[in-house]
């Protein structure tokens, strides 16, 4: 793959309990451990990081193959749940719920398009096969 953009960041401090800031300054945020995980939940953190991203970055997609097959994409909107737990023998693991949102078609449709943009979608690319993603489309 030839990248033809490439995000930068650094983490600084006590990784989770730290301060994150994008190499270009737009994104500057200070980073806690939820309260859940016996943190103190006074700023962001990476599963919220990832959520949105993931939500952002399969919205897209999904627009992207809505209007290829001339549907209806107004008031679409896509949220991600971002689950964290940890797994048998150690470690911790991921798992997403993707809700998605395309009001005006019939159900059917709506998933159809939404099961074709989780093929295209990098971050759906990026997690095929590591971690659980379901892709539950939402009667509004």
């Amino acid at each position: 793959m030839e990248a033809i953009y490439t995000a930068e960041a650094l983490v600084t401090g006590d990784g989770r309990n730290g301060h994150g800031r994008s190499s270009d300054g737009r994104l500057d945020l200070t980073l806690a451990i939820p309260v859940e995980m016996g943190g103190t939940g006074e700023g962001t953190n990476p599963e919220q990081l990832f959520a949105v991203g993931y939500a952002a970055c399969y919205h897209s997609a999904l627009r992207m193959i809505a209007r290829q097959a001339g549907a209806d994409v107004t008031d679409s909107a896509v949220g991600a749940r971002v689950g964290i737990g940890s797994v048998e023998g150690g470690g911790f693991a991921l798992a997403v719920t993707l809700e998605v949102s395309l009001p005006h078609l019939p159900h059917e449709l709506a998933q159809e398009l939404a099961d074709k943009a989780h093929q295209v979608c990098p971050y759906s690319n990026a997690t095929r096969g590591n971690i659980d993603v379901t892709v539950l489309v939402t009667d509004d």
